[in-house]
């Protein structure tokens, strides 16, 4: 296995994000044309109460830029620390699958219990990348 094959899962999910990015930003511009919202609503983010479809994107927008770190810096240590190996790249793409999964359900259903499951089962595999790879590190 190629050491770099651990960035991959990375840059899938800078993709997720670009992807979330640029729905945002097409159901904002829906939401003036079609829905009258004031465009000045979105200089400060008040003003006016957007259309649930957009605060449930904007949501989940907020959310790829938080609990995703934890994992964008497990998975830049395991590269430069060299202990990048099998299960730690499928448990990394395990977690872009949840990640993935949780914006599905966020976006689309928003079933508060699904998108609770798809969170856990995400917090659990990042919190046990940083395990494995810690265990790796203290048994060098």
């Amino acid at each position: 296995m190629s050491s770099n094959a651990i960035l991959f899962p990375l840059f899938a999910m800078a993709l997720l994000t670009l992807f979330i990015s640029m729905r945002l930003l097409q159901l904002r511009y829906r939401a003036v044309i079609q829905d009258g919202l004031n465009p000045r609503y979105f200089k400060h983010n008040r003003g006016a109460k957007p259309p649930e479809y957009v605060m449930r994107m904007e949501d989940h927008y907020t959310n790829t830029y938080e609990q995703p770190v934890l994992f964008y810096v497990v998975i830049i240590l395991i590269y430069i620390t060299s202990q990048a190996d099998l299960v730690l790249l499928l448990m990394a793409w395990l977690y872009v699958a949840t990640r993935i999964l949780h914006a599905y359900i966020h976006i689309r259903y928003n079933k508060i219990i699904w998108r609770r499951n798809a969170f856990l089962l995400s917090t659990l595999v990042v919190f046990t990348l940083w395990g494995y790879l810690f265990v790796q590190l203290i048994n060098q």
